[in-house]
């Protein structure tokens, strides 16, 4: 039961994007068209699980027993920085369709500020290694939902009639603030 109210809370609740306001950049940036904010998505669930496995085993085997907490930051970022470099040679090497299918993805990801967030609150909630995948997979999920939604909702308003000063950028802040708001709806679920 602890498991999946990690994990619907991950998604609904506290979306990291929609609530915690994590991976804006991305959000915003590669959320033009479904496939690429899918692809997007993918990437960042498979990174930001896996670097959680990583942060989680260098935090509690390292910085905590030699007092170095306040390494933890600067240490996450190295380890997921090396972590994305490293799976971005052994997918150019073991697949290259999969590696030519996530294109920019990946060099993206190691500036996605959701994946350091996401291990840094690992640790700051106290997880143990399994609630702490489960909660980092569940938040990357929420991320793929919330990006997949409003790349749906944006491709859908390059077919609307819209006021030119609200063209572009302009529109997409305001789909996101409404989106959101729509997802603040969930709030009362993880209590």
């Amino acid at each position: 039961m602890t498991y999946l109210l990690i994990f619907i809370t991950a998604i609904f609740v506290n979306n990291i994007v929609l609530s915690q306001f994590l991976g804006i950049c991305p959000f915003l940036g590669v959320s033009k068209k479904i496939s690429t904010a899918l692809g997007m998505g993918f990437a960042v669930m498979f990174v930001m699980t896996v670097s959680t496995i990583a942060t989680f085993l260098i935090y509690h085997s390292l910085l905590l027993p030699f007092r170095l907490e306040y390494m933890t930051t600067v240490a996450f970022i190295l380890v997921i920085a090396a972590l994305v470099q490293m799976v971005e040679i052994i997918i150019k090497k073991v697949s290259p369709m999969l590696y030519q299918a996530l294109g920019i993805f990946l060099p993206l990801i190691t500036t996605n500020c959701a994946v350091l967030g996401i291990a840094i609150l690992t640790v700051q909630k106290n997880y143990a290694l399994l609630p702490g995948v489960c909660y980092a997979l569940a938040s990357a999920a929420g991320f793929t939902l919330a990006i997949v939604i409003f790349a749906g909702i944006r491709e859908r308003l390059a077919y609307t009639k819209i006021p030119a000063a609200l063209k572009g950028t302009p529109i997409a802040l305001i789909t996101a603030g409404l989106l959101s708001m729509a997802f603040m709806g969930f709030a009362g679920i993880g209590h």
